[in-house]
């Protein structure tokens, strides 16, 4: 199959370091790959991948000290990609809705993953301008804002199997991966850390965005010495620390569409301690994964304890579930389904007016 791949221009594909959508793209790619299709990737120029590459900026937005619009570059993007699109059998979008005019009018088939929350106003209105686009989502979660939208599927997301490693033996603190926004609560992190009186690893990065919550409301709790801010870590330095912790805290409060550090865990055999929000019950397995909690006296109660947890038990459970291969041959139904969807479709679309309405 001639598939493409469209990711955002934020991040390199893989990032370098943070980056979730930009992650799971490069994931998805080389596992399609590896599986013997014929895969091309739009992102940007940074990016490695087995698949042909077509650049459309030299290097990811985000870390580009010129600060390049990402609208007009990601508009340019979209021109490319449907100035090619009868080279492909389907047109695969990570990009939000730019696509979604242009979709409309191609005769390639083409679906979106939905990576952000949806219980936004805007959306509604965008949807019922496009109610015939092709969507999957992350999670059967996510998609509870827009009940009447096109899902055609919920595909969780898939890590390459040996990407991280499991570690029978870890050390003795807690780690925090992930942004450091409102929505995340690391501040919950580290009360339940200190409660514990177990060191807390955060390994995080601070969007411009988000600078003035740091300043104001994160660093003031970074100087109880059980506490150490590490920064964006890599994947290699991710294996490490996020194998080597005693759990996993993830103590959100906003509707998470997924939440890939949850599987990260896993795949090293690290419990998470997460508050029930948005995937999270559908991601874990409360008291084999992890502890689904509901408060912060519960989850200090389920950090105390987390370590009693099997950690084979949360490998086990990562590679039944979460590889990227699991997740490559689930897009690939969805392909096909599309595909096998849209033939009668372009049977008709020749024949005189009226003459295909009549033949179905």
């Amino acid at each position: 199959m001639r598939i493409a791949q469209i990711a955002p221009l934020f991040e390199s594909v893989p990032p370098r370091a943070y980056g979730g959508t930009e992650r799971v793209v490069s994931y998805l790619t080389e596992a399609l790959v590896e599986a013997g299709h014929e895969v091309t990737l739009f992102a940007s120029g940074d990016s490695l991948t087995q698949a042909q590459l077509v650049p459309i900026v030299p290097h990811s937005l985000r870390l580009d000290p010129a600060r390049p619009d990402w609208v007009i570059w990601h508009t340019l993007m979209m021109d490319q990609v449907f100035e090619l699109a009868d080279q492909f059998d389907m047109l695969h979008f990570h990009t939000d809705c730019l696509q979604y005019p242009l979709a409309a009018r191609s005769q390639t088939p083409s679906v979106t993953t939905l990576h952000g929350r949806l219980d936004l106003p805007d959306l509604g209105p965008l949807h019922g301008r496009f109610p015939a686009h092709p969507l999957v989502s992350i999670s059967d979660s996510q998609r509870k804002p827009l009940p009447s939208a096109n899902w055609c599927a919920t595909v969780h997301h898939g890590l390459p199997v040996n990407l991280y490693q499991f570690n029978p033996n870890p050390q003795g603190y807690f780690i925090f991966v992930g942004r450091l926004s409102p929505e995340k609560r690391v501040d919950r992190a580290i009360e339940i850390a200190i409660a514990c009186g177990v060191p807390l690893m955060i390994a995080a990065k601070v969007d411009p965005v988000d600078q003035t919550y740091f300043e104001q409301h994160v660093r003031p709790l970074l100087g109880n010495p059980l506490i150490n801010f590490i920064g964006e870590i890599d994947d290699a330095r991710k294996d490490e620390v996020v194998g080597g912790a005693r759990a996993m805290l993830f103590p959100i409060d906003w509707p998470e569409p997924f939440g890939l550090v949850m599987i990260e865990a896993m795949a090293c055999g690290t419990p998470v301690v997460a508050y029930r929000c948005g995937s999270v019950p559908e991601i874990m397995q409360d008291g084999i994964t992890g502890y689904i909690v509901d408060n912060q006296d519960d989850a200090i109660a389920a950090a105390r304890v987390v370590d009693r947890l099997d950690r084979r038990r949360c490998r086990d459970a990562f590679e039944r579930r979460f590889t990227s291969e699991k997740m490559a041959a689930r897009y690939l139904r969805v392909y096909q389904s599309l595909i096998d969807a849209r033939v009668p479709e372009l049977a008709h679309a020749d024949l005189p007016s009226g003459l295909g309405e009549a033949l179905t």
